[in-house]
């Protein structure tokens, strides 16, 4: 079938209930391109009384209910062809309807699904289609709201190949040919037998044909058939993290229809002993995982938001993601496919246990077949995934009934794709959440046993965590939610790493989701342990919800506790914050992953220097990588040294302040107490003796100027393209001065638009859609999309600052 673009042209309003249209209530349609997420639109509510669980969840925005709609007309000569309208997602509760018709509808915010649209259609005439989107107390996260993915108009005779109906897989794979076998599903929806035949094609990288294939298929009027191909490739590239070479496969099904899908050649290999091999070499996950929103885009999915952030994470040194707690958008599948970023992708938060007021939950009984089979469909052809998690922190999984529903979802994902491993990202405190003051009385017991008291077993909030999941009641609880899959994932629980090797000898372990502060542990236990494949952060990217998890706190804080009040807007988390900037933690894991050889300063704020620390395992220090603090001359300060290895020294404007160990024996890092001098910081690794790199940082002095850096100088006018320009505030040499924040305007001219206007400041009541905003850490960020071929011209401005401009050439594709 063929698809074209359906993304412009929509309108969008807050619902209004038809009644109070009729007593003259009325809301006007705003104009829009998708993706779009229209929660964006809202304005944030502080709410009444104490912080609660569902408005810093949600980012303190408001739910509701959203009307999109859109003319189109539909030509004549479609008529008795078929006519599908595909989205990629619509959060959530979608109701599609066609001139003023029941269609369809999906439930789950983040499923693809079509609309049967051609029995709806007036042909040579002008169509409506209106989609409902509801949003509100239904996840523990930032969701959005809307048409947020990329819509498609899919038009095809009544013989064609199915959507997603071309499968591709490497059955067979040795170092002289590869088994490249391919599925066609065809549908006839004609009163006639009809033969044709289907012509297969496989090419490489360069566009050369490497393998081919032609059979006939007879499909019965009103019936379905399956063409089953095996060719044969020479001397395979092999897609790998390293190397992601990738083929594609054209299939033409006479001259009626044509399907074309990109694929890889590689092999997959699980055991205890040698743990996951990817074409026979061993890997261990380097994870990241992430949540869906793309910061100041809100929840809208444009393939170049998904691109940039799989790039940047992949420069920060990891090689996999875990989308978190749904599945993964096209966009980005495609971008780990081309730049070789493995995925476990994931299908639901929720099963039969509801988490929120209004959650998925409601509908998972009816709807989680249908919404697994979708989230396969889009993967199957990704070499990027290697797994499929079921589900995240599933209560149900400590009781029989929930071991029952694990069982029925893994095997329902291996009926559809044999080829990858399936996991479920347990956590073993909810797993026994009925239970939990029977452990805490036992864990009180052992304690006082071995000494301690209450205040000592829960100083770190993942000691609990840990104690608990490694309990015997856990181990029995969820011994069979374990069992039906191929990998256990477990949730904050590296306590049953080494416990797990002993108890169950044939089980292999990932860690779903840790503390980003305990890397360095974690990651001695994934290299020692065969069976335990990696480690997956959280998070790796900061996202909006979930406010203040990761924040710094002190004992004196105004508002402690998990979550920040309004108007704190982000988690604080993330290795990389909301606009792709990398945080002190993000090198820290660069090192103790062994890919960086240089050391990496990190400075406390001043300000706080002394206090009592009281963030949660989810924070990292209050520290950044600069040396330009105005106002604390003389003051005291702590500089933090992360390296690899044997001893650091440091020196402040050439005078050293002496050695200190570093490297895994003193969890790669050290601190020193100096007093602040403004100049130049200088960090020296040795091993034995013998220096193995430096870095430094540098105060930022003089005059201010605003410098504008857009990430690519050419974009492409469609496929969800982007120009993302960072703006900066320096001194005259390029030293960045994140003390001296300012107001910065943005205008924009030619052939784009400003969709986006954002910085890393989680404490803030400005929205994402203005043209002036202040900068966070002397920095923001402008996020520009093109509405045609030519130049796009960006001007800012700064008090106390030249002005500067950016071109970027948006080009046809």
């Amino acid at each position: 079938m063929f698809r074209t673009s359906f993304n412009d042209g929509w309108q969008v309003r807050p619902k209004v209930n038809p009644f109070a249209e009729l007593a003259g209530q009325s809301v006007p349609f705003t104009p829009v391109t998708v993706p779009h997420d229209a929660m964006l639109d809202r304005w944030r509510t502080e709410p009444e009384g104490e912080v609660t669980m569902e408005g810093a969840a949600g980012a303190y925005f408001p739910g509701g209910v959203f009307e999109y709609r859109k003319t189109f007309v539909v030509p004549e000569e479609w008529r008795g062809r078929r006519v599908l309208v595909e989205f990629e997602g619509v959060y959530r509760d979608a109701v599609v309807f066609l001139n003023g018709d029941y269609a369809g509808q999906r439930p789950y915010g983040y499923s693809q699904f079509r609309i049967d649209a051609d029995r709806y259609l007036r042909f040579g005439e002008e169509n409506e289609i209106r989609v409902e989107a509801r949003a509100h107390k239904d996840a523990r996260w930032y969701t959005g709201a809307g048409i947020y993915r990329d819509t498609w108009l899919v038009v095809g005779e009544v013989l064609r190949i199915e959507p997603e109906g071309v499968t591709v897989t490497t059955p067979d794979v040795d170092g002289e040919r590869a088994v490249v076998e391919v599925v066609t599903r065809v549908v006839n929806d004609s009163i006639e037998v009809r033969t044709v035949p289907v012509v297969t094609g496989i090419r490489d990288g360069a566009g050369e044909t490497v393998a081919s294939d032609t059979s006939r298929v007879t499909v019965l009027p009103g019936d379905r058939a399956t063409v089953r191909q095996r060719l044969y490739v020479s001397d395979p590239a092999l897609w790998s993290p390293a190397s992601p070479a990738l083929y594609t496969c054209h299939v033409a099904l006479g001259d009626v229809d044509e399907e074309t899908v990109t694929f890889g050649v590689r092999t997959l290999r699980l055991d205890p002993r040698r743990g996951l091999r990817i074409n026979g070499e061993g890997v261990k996950l380097r994870g990241a995982c992430v949540h869906h929103d793309n910061g100041p885009l809100g929840a809208a999915t444009y393939g170049r938001a998904e691109e940039r952030r799989i790039e940047i994470l992949k420069e920060a040194g990891f090689n996999a993601v875990r989308m978190s707690h749904h599945p993964m958008s096209r966009a980005m599948l495609d971008a780990c496919d081309r730049l070789g970023m493995l995925v476990v992708d994931e299908a639901f938060d929720v099963w039969t246990g509801g988490k929120s007021e209004f959650d998925y939950s409601l509908n998972f009984p009816e709807w989680w077949e249908r919404d697994i089979e979708a989230m396969v469909a889009k993967d199957v052809n990704h070499p990027s995934v290697i797994m499929y998690s079921i589900g995240n922190e599933i209560p149900e999984t400590g009781s029989p009934f929930g071991a029952a529903w694990g069982r029925r979802l893994a095997e329902k994902v291996r009926a559809l794709d044999p080829t990858r491993y399936v996991t479920n990202a347990v956590n073993g405190m909810l797993a026994v959440m009925s239970e939990l003051g029977a452990l805490q009385q036992q864990a009180l017991e052992q304690a006082a046993e071995d000494g301690a008291g209450i205040n000592t077993l829960m100083a770190d909030a993942g000691d609990a965590m840990n104690a608990i999941s490694a309990s015997e009641l856990v181990t029995e609880r969820t011994a069979e939610s374990f069992a039906v899959l191929d990998v256990a994932g477990l949730n904050y629980a590296e306590a049953r790493y080494a416990l797990d090797r002993e108890l169950f000898p044939n089980r292999l372990v990932l860690g779903t989701e840790t503390f980003p502060t305990r890397i360095d542990g974690n990651w001695r236990l994934v290299r020692e342990l065969p069976h335990v494949l990696g480690d997956f952060t959280w998070t790796g990217w900061d996202y909006l919800g979930e406010v203040g998890v990761g924040r710094p706190q002190y004992a004196d804080s105004d508002a402690p506790g998990h979550n920040a009040p309004y108007p704190y807007l982000v988690a604080g988390c993330g290795d990389i914050d909301i606009t792709g900037h990398r945080r002190p933690a993000s090198y820290y894991r660069e090192i103790v992953f062994g890919l960086r050889a240089e050391p990496y300063i990190a400075v406390r704020r001043p300000e706080y220097h002394g206090k009592q620390w009281t963030g949660s395992p989810w924070a990292w220090s209050d520290s950044l990588a600069s040396w330009t603090w105005p106002g604390s001359e003389a003051a005291p300060v702590t500089v933090e040294v992360y390296s690899d290895a044997d001893e650091v020294e440091l020196l402040g404007n050439g005078n050293s302040f002496g050695r200190r160990p570093t490297g895994e024996a003193h969890r790669f890092r050290t601190e020193f107490e100096i007093v602040y001098v403004p100049g130049e910081l200088v960090a020296v690794a040795y091993r034995d003796g013998v220096e193995t790199g430096r870095t430094s940082l540098t105060w930022a002095n003089g005059p201010l100027r605003l410098t504008a850096q857009a990430d690519r100088e050419t974009i492409r006018t469609a496929g969800g393209d982007l120009a993302y320009v960072t703006l900066t505030l320096t001194d005259a040499h390029g030293t960045p001065h994140p003390a001296a924040d300012r107001r910065v305007s943005v205008e924009v001219g030619g052939a784009g638009e400003l969709i986006a206007l954002g910085s890393a400041d989680p404490w803030t009541e400005t929205p994402f859609g203005v043209t002036e905003r202040l900068t966070h850490e002397g920095r923001a960020l402008a996020i520009l999309r093109p509405t045609g071929p030519g130049k796009i011209h960006l001007t800012a401005t700064a008090p106390d600052c030249e002005p500067v401009s950016v071109v970027v050439t948006a080009e046809e594709q």
